[in-house]
């Protein structure tokens, strides 16, 4: 059965009260030139405000590091499966994931598009899991979750970019800390036996400690824009399994469209490193020939866009790691966390950030580090078979003849669909009531971990 939080969200509040307490709150991010913290958290993307939250909420003293200003934008589709919307109830976050709040809103399921087939499949009822998806720009969602660690008790510093670690000896075996520097040219540095790095893909913590990414393993790259659109209202988020360039060839590629509740949607498209045209497109030119292409029925055209297209990665499958090293976790993009089934990476983030908070408190208490290790391990046994699936799964699409073979024979089944929605979504009970449920389990059971 899934549970709520009792914890109040900051969100909850008078708008008046709240506007004071957030002024309140900036006034006090200025670091002295060293401060000393139980924790040090690099990034306040959803993975590190996360983690800075349940941290807090253990009564830990916490430092949030972010080199930008919030609210920020990021290139991401802003879709919330029903693994996001229970993370946001674990943080007592209700109004937002029942999308009550601004800038929140709920999907009942997923429409696909495949071939010359387009199927609905609500989310699946299920014990483990809420009933119901949603969407929320990052500029939205970001921002609550990185208010709601401030408001249980994390001190988050906006404008200090982390330049590099700090070590407890010359040998560099143990982290002691990091070196900020703010964007108004000020250094200094936090002191912390513990780093939770959620910096994102190619963040400064791990390319300091040597995280290269795993070449096998694989990643994408999205392209994404929001236009404004009369079917902004929509109840279902829609993902296209047939993606085409301007000329009508086909692409290893999938795209999306996510309504919004400002009247917009996010609209964008991902080519996995498998495909053949990985490094051999302009991907806001494949997405602006694409959305112009359906605005027929989507209202796409380049006069409704409401800001320039943007691209970036899309670290899939643990393809960076280990997740662990020398007092340092990684968490989110900085580890490769992104599901390489669907691209979706907010609800790992928030999932290994919920795991990292409990690991880290239990060595600060035992004053083990050795303790740490458990993070890595466990992570890996949770999703690390499935994530091995995702990437035999992201081999076979990468050739886009196959994906269009399992679209024109495939989608017509319904009970097929819904079998491979659940194991694209990576929604199943850990007590399976039916068949798709054993199915599922038991391949990312049977499957080594990535």
């Amino acid at each position: 059965m899934v549970t709520t939080s009792t914890a109040r969200s900051p969100w909850s509040l008078d708008p008046d009260e709240r506007d004071a307490q957030f002024a309140a709150l900036r006034a006090s991010e200025q670091l002295a030139e060293v401060e000393v913290a139980d924790v040090v958290v690099v990034g306040a993307g959803p993975g590190g405000a996360a983690a800075a939250a349940h941290l807090a909420a253990r009564g830990r003293d916490v430092i949030v590091l972010d080199k930008e200003i919030f609210p920020r934008d990021k290139v991401c589709g802003d879709g919330m499966t029903p693994r996001v919307i229970r993370e946001l109830l674990d943080l007592g976050l209700e109004a937002e994931a029942r999308g009550l709040a601004p800038g929140f809103a709920v999907q009942k399921g997923l429409r696909i598009h495949g071939g010359n087939v387009t199927m609905e499949l609500p989310w699946p009822e299920l014990d483990d899991w809420p009933g119901w998806g949603g969407t929320s720009p990052r500029m939205v969602l970001d921002e609550t979750i990185m208010r709601t660690a401030q408001h249980r008790g994390a001190r988050v510093a906006e404008g200090y970019g982390v330049s590099g670690p700090l070590w407890r000896d010359a040998s560099e075996s143990r982290i002691a800390g990091v070196r900020w520097k703010h964007r108004d040219g000020r250094t200094g540095e936090v002191h912390a036996p513990i780093v939770i790095a959620a910096d994102g893909a190619g963040g400064p913590m791990g390319k300091h400690l040597g995280v290269v990414r795993r070449m096998e393993r694989p990643m994408a790259v999205a392209a994404r824009g929001y236009y404004r659109s009369p079917k902004a209202d929509d109840d279902w988020i829609s993902s296209f399994l047939d993606l085409t360039d301007s000329d009508g060839n086909l692409l290893s590629g999938y795209g999306w469209v996510f309504p919004l509740d400002d009247g917009t949607m996010n609209v964008g498209l991902g080519l996995l490193s498998t495909s053949r045209e990985f490094q051999a497109v302009n991907y806001r030119r494949l997405l602006e020939s694409w959305a112009t292409g359906m605005a027929g029925e989507w209202h796409t055209t380049p006069d409704n866009l409401t800001a320039p297209l943007r691209t970036g990665p899309i670290p899939m499958g643990f393809n960076r790691t280990p997740l662990h090293q020398r007092g340092v976790l990684l968490v989110g993009d900085a580890g490769g966390m992104v599901n390489p089934f669907n691209g979706e990476g907010i609800s790992y983030a928030m999932e290994a950030a919920q795991l990292a908070a409990e690991v880290v408190d239990e060595a600060l208490v035992t004053k083990r580090t050795s303790d740490l290790a458990r993070y890595d391990t466990e992570l890996r046994a949770r999703i690390g078979g499935y994530y091995t699936l995702g990437k035999v799964f992201a081999d076979l699409v990468g050739n886009p003849t196959v994906m269009h073979v399992c679209t024109t024979y495939g989608m017509p089944y319904r009970p097929l669909m819904q079998l491979v929605m659940k194991l694209m979504a990576h929604l199943t009970d850990a007590r399976p009531a039916d068949t798709k449920d054993v199915i599922v389990n038991t391949l990312q059971r049977l499957a080594p971990a990535a």
